[in-house]
């Protein structure tokens, strides 16, 4: 196994305790990346200054560079580091927390009625829900869900030639769209009051959203249903007291992180973990393996609802830190809790969707989608 494969591998996490027992940060030969795998050492590495999102050489993915989806890639916030990231960041993450449970809650009611496949549960439902929030109508709601996936598949090296022209009508359409479609809601406002560097970094980012959403809510959703029909005990607990579903989800995402890993780039010679790092070096960070860390959380192999002071590295650490965490957590557990409703009787049996970084259930009655899943 190589630390890539680990993400879709049915069981990745003794070869991950064996990577922590070896070293904090260790150069792998084969792969060409130093490879992270402590507590300690992925948060050392997530909050050094001169350990960046991309590469200095190479701002947006060489595949893309050239087309329509790397325009809109170019502008993320979480693409970019200075300006470019905290002004879009000082906009969104404090109108995404003001967002309320409530609120989540009354959309998905609302907004999961014509779901019929766990397709729609996992991938459609929380993209619609966010971008009922931002103002996209009711009627556009489904072909928005379907152009954020179309989207999506641009930010995987697995992406073929046709999924990155798919992604490239995608993103054209889901700017026209925003550009022009939306109504006004308190969440939009709130983010349109923010200091934007022009329309097209407001859109982009809005954009980004959405494909944030689509990915890793969809794995945080299915390994939740995975960990169900594993653990009958936990189902009955959370049907029992639905207040649960939230200690649950979080409690997945530490035990099965839906997003495995990420990369940083140093951009300035450095020092962590005891090792230095020339300019231009590639660091793959294992979240998933932070999580299990007994250095961050005792008896990390356990699954407790109640875990006090639960660390969870899924969501990132420092100034990129995913400024929509406890929105993610309320929206997969509402989710949750609506499939539950309709559906008491879990999936099996189950495959990964193809990644080098998500950890994605495609429950085989599904059929699959058109997207590959973010690499």
């Amino acid at each position: 196994m190589t630390p890539l494969q680990a993400a879709t591998h049915a069981d990745p996490y003794d070869y991950y305790a064996s990577l922590r027992r070896t070293g904090g940060l260790l150069f792998d030969v084969d792969l060409g990346l130093w490879i992270a795998s402590r507590a300690t050492t992925v948060e050392a590495v997530l909050v050094h200054p001169d350990c960046r999102v991309r590469p200095l050489h190479e701002p947006v993915p060489a595949a893309i560079a050239q087309r329509a989806a790397g325009q809109v890639f170019a502008q993320l916030m979480r693409m970019n580091e200075g300006i470019a990231h905290r002004c879009p960041r000082a906009a969104i993450e404090p109108a995404l927390a003001a967002v309320s449970a409530q609120q989540v809650a009354g959309v998905v009611q609302h907004l999961s009625g014509d779901a019929t496949q766990l397709d729609d549960w996992m991938f459609r439902l929380p993209v619609s829900v966010i971008a009922h929030l931002l103002g996209v109508p009711g009627d556009q709601l489904r072909v928005i869900a379907e152009l954020t996936r179309d989207f999506v598949a641009c930010l995987s090296p697995l992406s073929d030639e046709a999924q990155l022209r798919n992604a490239d009508l995608g993103a054209s359409q889901l700017r026209q769209m925003f550009s022009k479609v939306l109504e006004e809601t308190a969440l939009l406002a709130a983010i349109r009051n923010g200091e934007w560097l022009g329309a097209d970094v407001l859109n982009a980012n809005l954009i980004g959203l959405l494909s944030q959403t689509c990915e890793a809510t969809a794995g945080l959703i299915g390994n939740t249903l995975v960990t169900l029909a594993r653990r009958p005990d936990l189902l009955e607990q959370v049907q029992r007291a639905p207040a649960l579903a939230m200690a649950l989800v979080e409690e997945v995402a530490r035990f099965d992180a839906p997003v495995q890993n990420t990369r940083r780039f140093v951009a300035q010679r450095c020092t962590i973990g005891g090792q230095v790092l020339e300019v231009g070096a590639t660091i793959l960070v294992l979240l998933a393996s932070a999580n299990r860390d007994s250095a961050a959380n005792p008896d990390p192999d356990r699954f407790l609802l109640e875990r006090p002071q639960r660390r969870v590295f899924s969501f990132g650490v420092g100034r990129h830190q995913c400024p929509g965490q406890q929105l993610a957590l309320t929206l997969a557990s509402q989710v949750i809790l609506a499939l539950l409703q309709r559906q008491p009787v879990l999936p099996v049996p189950f495959t990964y969707w193809p990644s080098l970084n998500g950890r994605i259930p495609w429950f085989h009655h599904v059929a699959p989608g058109p997207g590959v899943v973010n690499g």
